[in-house]
C-alpha cells in the first residue's frame, strides 16, 4: 500500500526541507531516511565508536542549516553526505590512525594441510588489506574523501562535487589519481605474490 502523496514518505527530499522550515518536526523524515546510510558512511571512516554521535551531529547540524539549503546546487544526500565529511575533518588524525594500525596488522598464516591455495589467497588478500590501508593513510584529504564517498557512501561524481564543494571535473581527475595509485600499489602484492592482475 502506497502512502498518500503529501505523507513525509512520499516527499520530495527538497520539499521535506522547505516544509521544516515553517513546521521543524517535517525534519525528522529526512533523519529517517538517510540516518543509517550516513552512520554507515561514517563508521567505515573512523569506527562504530565515534560513528553514532558523529551522524547525529550531521543531522544537528542539518537541521540547524536547513534554512540555507539550495536545491539548485544539488540534493539533499549529497548536502548531508558534505556536513558529514566536514565534521569527519575535525576526526582525520584518528582516521589515519585506525588506517595506519589496519596497515600494521600481522599477516596471519593459517598454515591448514591440503588448502594451499586457500591459505596463499588469504595471506595475499591480508598484504592487500595492508599495502591498501597504507596507501589511503597517506592520500591527501581531498582525494581520501572522494574515494570514501564513492567507496562507503555510494555517491555519484556529482553527489561527491556538492558533498566536497568542488567542481565535478576536479572530481573526476581526483578520483582518477586515487584509483591509478591504488591500481599500482594492489598490482605490486599480485606481482610479489606470483599472480597475476590481468
Amino acid at each position: 500500500m502506497t502512502a498518500p502523496p503529501n505523507t513525509p514518505e512520499r516527499l520530495d527530499d527538497a520539499v521535506l526541507i522547505e516544509q521544516s522550515r515553517h513546521r521543524p518536526e517535517s525534519f525528522a523524515a529526512l533523519y529517517d531516511r538517510y540516518f543509517s546510510e550516513v552512520y554507515r558512511y561514517i563508521a567505515a571512516r573512523i569506527g562504530p565508536q565515534a560513528a553514532d554521535d558523529l551522524a547525529s551531529e550531521t543531522f544537528l547540524v542539518a537541521f540547524r542549516k536547513r534554512h540555507s539549503f539550495d536545491p539548485d546546487r544539488g540534493v539533499v544526500r549529497g548536502w548531508l553526505y558534505g556536513i558529514a565529511t566536514n565534521l569527519l575533518a575535525d576526526h582525520r588524525r584518528s582516521e589515519t590512525r585506525r588506517l595506519e594500525a589496519l596497515a600494521r596488522m600481522p599477516l596471519e598464516s593459517h598454515a591448514e594441510s591440503g588448502h594451499a591455495d586457500r591459505v596463499a589467497a588469504q595471506v595475499t588478500a591480508a598484504a592487500a588489506q595492508r599495502r591498501l590501508a597504507t596507501e589511503l593513510s597517506g592520500l591527501p584529504d581531498g582525494e581520501r574523501d572522494a574515494l570514501l564517498l564513492v567507496a562507503y557512501g555510494d555517491l555519484s561524481y556529482e553527489e561527491i562535487a556538492q558533498a566536497l564543494g568542488t567542481p565535478l571535473g576536479t572530481v573526476a581527475s581526483r578520483l582518477h589519481r586515487v584509483r591509478r595509485r591504488l591500481r599500482a600499489a594492489l598490482g605490486d602484492i599480485t606481482a610479489e605474490s606470483g599472480g597475476s592482475d590481468g
